[in-house]
């Protein structure tokens, strides 16, 4: 197994096969899964992850719940309000080992105006040379936020109690990076 601690070097996020996706709980029983499909970002770190960082942006118009009822929902001004807001961006402020196989990344999260520290583990699955040559490796983390917290606070009371949309929502994330020359 590799050791996280043994990477160095400047890698890009390989958005076509990648996926920054969310799941919200809708109307007290099920679950909403929905992910961003525009997005880029890098992580640049030296050995044993000195100087360590990662930053992310998503175009939040790139939204897709398979309804796009729902999606252009998504971002008007009862949620992200992407016409003021059209990104959201991370930017990490610590990256730590937490084992020879999993990335402690903690940083900000920008949703519309507000900035929160979170913190996501990253499990590394794996490092291969690709067809074209390439080093590529990946990882899968998730995390959850109240979504009130960034000021996502549109919702509906249900007639039996609860309500439409859960507060709480987890992020997931599956990365693939390619390693720059």
């Amino acid at each position: 197994m590799t050791n996280v601690n043994n990477y160095s070097g400047n890698f890009q996020i390989d958005a076509a096969h990648s996926e920054i996706g969310f799941v919200a709980r809708h109307a007290m029983v099920t679950k909403v899964r929905g992910a961003f499909t525009d997005f880029e970002g890098t992580a640049t770190t030296g050995e044993k992850l000195e100087g360590a960082k990662i930053e992310v942006k998503i175009d939040v118009n790139s939204v897709d719940t398979r309804n796009a009822d729902r999606d252009a929902h998504l971002t008007t001004g009862d949620f992200f309000d992407t016409e003021k807001y059209p990104h959201i961006t991370f930017t990490s402020t610590d990256i730590t080992a937490a084992g020879e196989s999993t990335l402690r990344v903690t940083g900000d999260l920008t949703i519309k105006d507000v900035t929160k520290p979170v913190t996501i583990d990253f499990d590394f699955t794996g490092e291969v040379q690709d067809p074209w040559g390439q080093t590529r490796v990946g990882f899968e983390g998730s995390t959850s936020i109240n979504r009130r917290d960034f000021g996502l606070e549109w919702n509906t009371a249900l007639d039996g109690g609860g309500v439409l949309v859960s507060e709480k929502i987890a992020l997931n994330f599956d990365i693939s990076a390619v390693k720059q020359s």
